[in-house]
Order: structure tokens, then C-alpha cells, then sequence
């Protein structure tokens, strides 16, 4: 989709205008990109902290190569958290050896998709270690969590807004560059150039204000709504994780907790009640053939 978009917004502006008669080259004006661009590169880094933009570029680079969390993904989120869930229930120290190396365990490393997120994975190693702590009851773990996910959300959000805030500065930065350009104009004037030199200088300064403008509403504009729409999406994710720990130390069964969770999953990928049962059901009877599996091998191995 974000090719499609691109594509569908060059194709038209830039189409168009050779439809008009217009060429490249008249368009094609490297020192005023210099001025606008190193203009609003050098603004980001006066008014953002090191950490600030380097999520940034993290979430730019995201929304280009992001794949949506789909089904898959939440299939393995909501059957890590049953396995820590059951693990858990035999009590909380058992998850040590979990939580303490996530990447280590045999048990998420049966879950990649959730590796692969190293917001998520911190979120969840951090909340049931917070838990194995110490007694900790269902309404207390909720304002903590709240206050914690929305610590995050104004974290992540803030280079977006930042993005935005330049975004907005763009056609600013534009008309800086043109006026820039018409100053020369100027000059070329007392210097006692041509007509046809003078309107070429005009028409390059011009170029300022539509790159201006461009970057603003067609490709910065976009790109911090894509990155607030990515943090929507971490935030849910979480959201779902804070409520199967919630439901789960408020004392109800693991099913219950994790089907607590999958009512936060978005609409579009939430998967129903039967298909969150088929999938515990298929995890607990391949773990059950496991454990034949080995209880055999043993008998074998003493009869040998």
C-alpha cells in the first residue's frame, strides 16, 4: 500500500504536469532541495533529543518495510502468554528461567513473531517478573500497567509529532528558499541581465514553494500518520497483554485470561473465541504427544 501511494501521488503530480507541457528540468532544482531540505534535517536535530530521533528513523524505516501483525502473529502472542499462564501456575518462580533470558528460552523460541518485537517482549518479561516480586493484587497491577502503557505511548508518539510539527514548517522552509531565489533575481536585474534570464531565475525560485508544499502534504504528512497508526498498533498489542495479566491475577483460569486479551486484538484480525480454544487444544495434545513420545523413549532405553 505504501508503494501503491507513493506511485498514485507522483504519477499524478508529476504526470500531470508533463501533461501540461511542463518538463523535469524545470522542476529539477538540486540547491533549492539543499536549502529546504538541510532547513528542516537541521531543525529535527535543534529540537529533538539523540533517542527522539533515532526512534524516529526507526519508525520511518518501519513504515516502509512493516509487516501488519496479522492472525499469525496473534496466534503466537496469545499462546505464549497460555504457556507462561500454565507455567505460572505452578508457581511464579518457575518462570525464572524464562524471563530472565527470553531469547535463551525453549518457550519463546517457539514464538518468533513475538522475538521479533523487542518493545513487546521487554513489556511482557518485565510485567511477570514484577509479578514473581512479590503479592500483588488484580487492581494494583492495573494502575501500574495503565500508568506504564501510557508512559509509552507518549514516548513513541513524540517523533511523530515532531515530524509533524516539520511537516507543518515546510512550505515556511519553501517560501525561505524562494524568496532566496528572487533575491537573486534581483541581482541578476542590476546586473543588467535579459528578460528570458531574469523569468528563468523567477521560475527556479517558484520551484521552492511547490517543493515546500509537496514534502509537507504529500509525503511528510503521510508519513507521520503511518507512524501514529504503528504506535496505535503496539499500544493495542500491550493493551491485550495488560488484560490477560490483570484477568489472570484477579484469579480466573488461564483460558479465560487469554480470552480477556483477544477482545482487544483489532477487529480485523481478531480471532474468535472457537479458534483461540482450537488453538490452545492443538498446543496442549502436541504437548501430551510429547511427552509420550518421551515417556516411550525411556521405556526403551531401561529395557535395552
Amino acid at each position: 500500500m505504501v508503494i501503491i501511494g507513493i506511485l498514485i501521488v507522483m504519477g499524478c503530480v508529476f504526470g500531470g504536469f508533463a501533461l501540461m507541457g511542463g518538463t523535469v528540468h524545470a522542476i529539477w532544482q538540486p540547491v533549492e532541495l539543499i536549502i529546504i531540505i538541510g532547513a528542516a534535517v537541521g531543525a529535527l536535530v535543534l529540537g529533538n533529543p539523540k533517542h527522539v530521533l533515532g526512534e524516529m528513523l526507526h519508525q520511518m524505516r518501519k513504515v516502509v518495510t512493516h509487516k501488519k501483525q496479522g492472525s499469525e502473529f496473534q496466534r503466537q502472542l496469545l499462546l505464549l502468554m497460555y504457556e507462561l499462564l500454565q507455567t505460572a501456575a505452578g508457581g511464579l518462580k518457575a518462570l525464572d528461567a524464562h524471563v530472565e533470558a527470553p531469547r535463551e528460552s525453549p518457550l519463546f523460541q517457539r514464538y518468533p513473531l513475538v522475538l521479533e518485537e523487542p518493545k513487546l517482549l521487554a513489556f511482557i518479561v518485565d510485567n511477570f517478573r514484577l509479578m514473581a516480586m512479590g503479592k500483588i493484587n488484580a487492581h494494583e497491577l492495573e494502575g501500574v500497567l495503565e500508568q506504564e502503557l501510557e508512559a509509552i505511548h507518549d514516548e513513541l508518539l513524540q517523533p511523530s509529532k515532531s515530524l509533524h510539527k516539520i511537516a507543518e514548517a515546510m512550505p515556511g522552509f519553501g517560501i525561505l528558499a524562494a524568496v532566496l531565489g528572487i533575491v537573486m533575481a534581483m541581482n541578476s536585474v542590476a546586473d543588467g541581465a535579459d528578460a528570458a534570464e531574469i523569468s528563468e531565475k523567477v521560475g527556479a525560485a517558484m520551484v521552492g514553494t511547490f517543493i515546500g508544499i509537496f514534502f509537507c502534504y504529500g509525503v511528510l504528512d503521510p508519513m507521520c500518520n503511518m507512524m501514529k497508526q504503528l504506535v496505535s498498533e503496539e499500544g493495542s498489542t500491550m493493551e491485550c497483554v495488560k488484560v490477560v495479566l490483570v484477568t489472570h491475577v484477579a484469579g480466573k483460569p488461564p483460558l479465560l485470561a487469554i480470552d480477556s486479551g483477544r477482545r482487544l486484538v483489532q477487529l480485523n484480525i481478531k480471532p474468535s473465541f472457537a479458534q483461540l480454544e482450537s488453538w490452545i487444544n492443538a498446543l496442549e495434545s502436541g504437548g501430551a504427544e510429547a511427552e509420550q513420545g518421551q515417556g516411550r523413549g525411556g521405556r526403551r532405553a531401561k529395557t535395552a
